[in-house]
């Protein structure tokens, strides 16, 4: 069953396709059919230990470390729990993403949404094309606790270009780990057509700037609305007032009245 298994499951690094240098592209299908999606764009932030010039005193330095094109995914997928894993440089770095659907009641009546539960990232201070003469090298995991990001209905895709910090905790002496992501479009369930992403739901950022950009122009036009409103006013008020009889103030020029 699972060689069975293993054989109708596809993983793809569909990096090369994307405009961006920076952005990932990971595709898993399951009979001939896909069932996960994501892209996006990751850089990691990860302290360590270095040794001072003085060789007593400890010094903390930050490795960045770019989730580069070319990496080795695998990923499984599922009714309610979907799974991405990215390794890189002989698997000296790891990044796994665990996807959960949950249905929660609402004033609207049960709702189904998904979520991204766990964020892992394991890696190898040994390792020196990012971290240079580390105290002590050894492998590290740096894991997430109790995430709740990418919150999104069931039957949508996730995305949100703008940056996102994912804070994460090391087994290197508790030291925190940053995982920035931007350019992010995810979907780990449900989804209608093959390589096709479905609807998206724009993160709180993202509908933020939106509404920045656009509230000028909607301002702009309800602006010149009033003012073309206000001239049709006072052109038909004064074509009124100007083809009625005018009752002369002089009470003199009453004389030649009755």
């Amino acid at each position: 069953a699972a060689a069975r298994l293993a054989a109708e499951q596809e993983v793809e690094n569909l990096s090369g396709l994307s405009p961006s240098p920076e952005k990932d592209i990971f595709v898993v299908r399951e009979n001939r059919t896909t069932c996960l999606m994501a892209e996006f764009a990751a850089k990691f932030i990860v302290p360590y230990d270095v040794w001072a010039s003085n060789y007593v005193d400890l010094i903390t330095e930050q490795a960045e470390i770019p989730l580069p094109r070319g990496a080795e995914m695998r990923g499984k997928c599922g009714a309610n729990e979907s799974e991405l894993e990215v390794s890189w440089l002989e698997r000296a770095y790891t990044l796994r993403l665990l996807f959960l659907k949950e249905g929660h009641n609402t004033s609207r009546g049960p709702e189904a949404l998904w979520r991204l539960a766990r964020t892992q990232f394991a890696y190898d201070t040994g390792e020196h094309t990012y971290f240079k003469d580390a105290v002590s090298p050894g492998k590290h995991t740096a894991s997430s606790h109790r995430l709740s990001a990418f919150v999104t209905p069931a039957g949508r895709s996730y995305e949100c270009q703008a940056q996102q910090t994912i804070a994460l905790v090391s087994s290197d002496h508790q030291k925190s780990v940053e995982l920035l992501l931007s350019e992010v479009r995810v979907q780990p369930f449900d989804i209608s057509a093959d390589f096709v992403f479905s609807e998206e739901h724009k993160c709180p950022v993202d509908q933020r700037e939106q509404l920045e950009e656009t509230l000028p122009l909607i301002l702009g036009l309800i602006l010149g609305l009033v003012i073309v409103i206000t001239l049709c006013v006072y052109h038909l008020h004064h074509k009124l007032t100007a083809s009625q009889v005018q009752i002369p103030r002089d009470r003199s020029q009453y004389k030649h009245m009755g």
